[in-house]
């Protein structure tokens, strides 16, 4: 079974494609326009080990928040069409881990019932 996921996501402020293999090794290409972004994703990628190609164009002379919302839908979006039936997948999972001058923390509920906290 290949878990793999490609998708576009287009609204009249963001258009933006999402390529996702879990089954990856941690290879990224991402470019959003949004620096500090694209840097998070690269990371994301690399080291949840899946790889991950994301290029967006949006409005970010007017602000960033667009991009990094519509990414942030699209990537949901092919996580979950990636995911398929979830079999042999573990339903929660969660992280504390320091990287760069910051600790992350993680929490991950596969349970179909969305909300993310930034």
């Amino acid at each position: 079974m290949t878990r793999r996921a490609v998708l576009k996501r287009e609204t009249s402020e963001v258009s933006a494609s999402v390529e996702l293999d879990l089954d990856g090794t941690g290879k990224f290409d991402i470019s959003t326009g949004v620096p500090f972004f694209d840097h998070m994703l690269s990371q994301f990628a690399k080291h949840g080990y899946f790889n991950l190609v994301v290029k967006a164009e949006g409005d970010i002379d007017v602000d960033f928040h667009h991009t990094v919302e519509d990414v942030g839908i699209a990537i949901g979006e092919a996580f979950y069409g990636a995911l398929g039936d979830k079999r042999g997948i573990t339903r929660y999972g969660h992280a504390i881990i320091p990287f760069d001058d910051a600790l992350v923390m993680v929490a991950v509920d596969l349970s179909d019932r969305p909300c993310f906290v930034f």
